[in-house]
């Protein structure tokens, strides 16, 4: 078959051909890997990869927006549920089953979430700004620990994250450990005092995930 049908069909698979190689790469190398080692995977040339994907960020960004538009609909949900715990459980559920699921997802996030200013800079305070409304609904409701802090959930995130990294196909280890934080979040009798929670946010989460010695501290 020839003609211009075709040719999109052509072009649609290879272009899923090079993000397909761009995750695996990101996994086994981390985000900083060279688009010429992403571009040998996928058996094209480098001037091609750069045609179609610009940038670095570009090429994170269309590797993974099936993960990131999957983790931005569960918060959209989490804050339109009307159970608040019910949303936040299943929030928690959704991200660390991402992360089971890609390797290198952690690290996309980061490129999702930038520091710097401009629209990703805006998502990433509105998220931030709608974590934070979940959690003081769910507390609200009795539900949610008191003591707890929006910083908690970035901790056990990074805590999952590790472990998945360890352990890339036990799941069930994966899950048990969510259920452990889960159960450790709910509101209960007689619950001792935490101590000061720590200076994390979102940015904190995937880079020290994915590159431990790459440890940012987020400002208190």
């Amino acid at each position: 078959m020839t003609g211009p049908g075709a040719l999109r069909a052509d072009a649609r698979r290879n272009r899923e051909r090079v993000l397909a190689a761009a995750r695996a790469v990101f996994a086994e190398h981390g985000i900083d890997a060279s688009m010429a080692t992403v571009a040998r995977r996928a058996g094209v040339g480098v001037a091609t990869l750069y045609r179609r994907f610009p940038t670095r960020d570009a090429l994170v960004r269309a590797a993974f927006a099936r993960q990131m538009e999957t983790c931005a609909g569960a918060l959209t949900e989490a804050m339109a549920d009307p159970d608040p715990w019910r949303g936040f459980e299943r929030l928690v559920e959704t991200v660390c089953a991402l992360q089971r699921e890609e390797k290198g997802f952690p690290a996309a996030f980061l490129a999702a979430f930038p520091d710097s200013a401009g629209a990703h800079l805006r998502v990433r305070e509105q998220a931030e700004r709608d974590v934070v409304a979940l959690i003081r609904r769910a507390q609200a409701a009795g539900a949610l620990r008191a003591d707890f802090h929006p910083s908690d959930l970035v901790m056990a995130l990074m805590s999952h994250c590790a472990l998945v990294a360890a352990l890339p196909h036990d799941h069930v280890a994966s899950r048990r450990l969510m259920a452990y934080l889960l159960q450790s979040f709910r509101a209960g009798p007689a619950q001792a005092p935490l101590p000061r929670p720590a200076s994390l946010s979102l940015r904190d989460l995937p880079i020290t995930a994915a590159h431990p010695g790459e440890r940012r501290t987020a400002p208190s």
